[in-house]
């Protein structure tokens, strides 16, 4: 059986990934590309037409309530606990020392 990737391809997408690898690392990622792709493609031979593709082994399902309008506090309510407020606003201590 010939291999998957060869070692010239490795170092050709090496270069490309602008990556340095040794000759001795180009072996060694070559020997696992070829298993890896190897793996890939035994899957695709037992996945059969009957079986949709995903992207997940278990379902995915959407768990998030709907969203809906609900009513919230007023601005007198909001503000009511507030240690201070000007204006409609909290009012905050300034930090910056700057005017606003």
């Amino acid at each position: 059986m010939s291999a998957a990737i060869t070692r010239d391809e490795v170092a050709h997408l090496a270069r490309l990934a602008r990556l340095a690898v040794t000759d001795a690392e180009l072996d060694v990622f070559a020997g696992q590309l070829d298993v890896i792709l190897g793996s890939v493609a035994r899957v695709g031979e037992v996945a059969a037409d009957d079986i949709p593709p995903t992207s997940h082994s278990v379902p995915l399902e959407n768990v998030f309530r709907a969203d809906v309008l609900r009513p919230g506090l007023s601005q007198e309510q909001a503000l009511s606990g507030a240690p201070a407020s000007e204006d409609g606003r909290f009012r905050v201590p300034q930090i910056l020392g700057e005017e606003a």
